[in-house]
């Protein structure tokens, strides 16, 4: 497994892992409705816009970010993204970094692997210090973090959702 920049190139496989999400969020994704997916057309729009993230934010308040995904055999295995500042909403609950794993490709290693890539971006670019939340039902999420090292700080509640907070470094 790999770290890519986001490609036109694995739009088949991209697509085919959108249909196991279903209706569910992909963290560490950057999906916007204003940028459908489900043409070749939308989706090199919004690889363009992934990519020009990394040096403007997208959208005002919002915060630069570096979006690889996890690519084995030329399949979308997920994504991960480095947010490269906290905005309030991030301090709060979303963290510098974001990750997710399509269901086929879970229980494999593929979180872990992206984490300890991801970090050593996090290093390159002055981060000495991220932070990553997880909704504290995700026994797997909490694993990958505290195996990368995570401290937990806390468990806040938000809209009914308690989301454990770790800092990393």
């Amino acid at each position: 497994m790999e770290l890519v920049a986001p490609t036109p190139r694995l739009f088949e496989s991209f697509s085919a892992s959108a249909r196991e999400w279903g209706d569910t969020h992909q963290d560490g994704a950057g999906l916007r409705a204003e940028l459908p997916v489900t043409t070749r057309e939308g989706f090199e729009a919004w690889v363009a816009a992934l990519l020009a993230e990394e040096t403007e934010a997208a959208i005002p308040g919002h915060v630069t970010c570096t979006y690889r995904w996890m690519v084995r055999d030329d399949e979308y295995l997920g994504s991960i993204a480095l947010r490269h500042s906290l905005s309030p909403y991030l301090l709060e609950r979303g963290g510098h970094i974001g990750y997710g794993v399509r269901p086929s490709a879970r229980g494999q290693g593929v979180a872990r692997t992206a984490l300890a890539a991801m970090l050593r971006v996090a290093a390159e670019r002055g981060l000495d210090r991220v932070l990553l939340t997880c909704a504290d039902h995700n026994i797997a999420s909490r694993r990958t973090i505290e195996g990368a090292g995570g401290v937990l700080e806390d468990i806040r509640e938000f809209d009914g959702e308690r989301v454990r907070r770790y800092w990393i470094g």
